[in-house]
């Protein structure tokens, strides 16, 4: 049964809603399709928090260290255009979070690649098979997170990234982690995206907040007006209980 799940997962190119209509119809699957390296929301290996979704995703293609999704993790998100202060902020929480913590990110440019380079363990997220590079500017971040980290996606190999990808993939960042750090974003933006699904699950919500003369990517002083958490140097420690 499970390979039958990751053969229409790969036949229907990770689009949940046609895996599911196949799955409700008792589609019958060409068996010629190779498999390809997955776990499936019948196996044991598949984190039971996903299962507070709406939609929790059928199949899960991944490289890496799959027992990374075993730990307890956190989400680090934000701006791909940051600051210097976004940056050093994103650094320094990560650091000091990815001793007792695994953290998870998206792998877009910007804070989420900052994220996942400063973090000792770290899972990305994609919106798009394993086999492409987006951004490519990332191409060697991704290289090493395949071989020594964990990827993981929806959607099978040879997925090209596409624009309605992202936002659906940001709602496996916000339900596999207990808590979610935005660390830099504009009002209007995946993050927030990410944010609001994080809010749907009961997830914890925290932000880092910005000076008065800010006006770029200050969206994270409104998550805190709107009642997140706020997360600074000093009281990071007490936030965070293994810290």
């Amino acid at each position: 049964m499970r390979n039958l799940l990751i053969s229409i997962a790969i036949k229907y190119q990770g689009n949940y809603f046609k895996i599911e209509k196949a799955i409700k119809n008792n589609e019958k699957i060409n068996d010629k399709i190779p498999i390809q390296k997955a776990i499936t929301i019948l196996d044991k290996q598949y984190p039971k928090q996903l299962l507070d979704l709406e939609y929790p995703p059928f199949v899960l293609f991944y490289k890496g260290d799959i027992n990374l999704l075993n730990n307890d993790l956190i989400a680090v998100v934000g701006a791909r255009n940051y600051s210097e202060y976004g940056k050093s902020c994103t650094i320094d929480i990560v650091e000091r979070l990815s001793k007792h913590y695994v953290i998870v990110s998206g792998l877009a440019k910007g804070i989420d690649s900052i994220a996942h380079k400063h973090a000792k363990k770290t899972i990305a997220v994609l919106g798009n098979g394993l086999n492409y590079y987006y951004p490519y500017e990332n191409k060697n971040l991704y290289q090493y997170l395949q071989e020594n980290q964990l990827v993981i996606s929806e959607y099978p190999l040879n997925v090209k990234p596409k624009k309605y990808h992202f936002p659906f993939r940001n709602r496996i960042i916000a339900a596999l982690c207990k808590s979610i750090i935005v660390t830099e974003a504009s009002y209007k933006s995946g993050t927030m995206l990410t944010v609001n699904e994080g809010l749907t699950l009961n997830r914890n919500i925290y932000a880092v907040p910005f000076g008065y003369n800010e006006m770029v990517n200050c969206g994270t002083n409104i998550l805190i007006q709107q009642g997140a958490n706020i997360l600074t140097k000093e009281n990071i420690n007490d936030l965070f209980d293994k810290l």
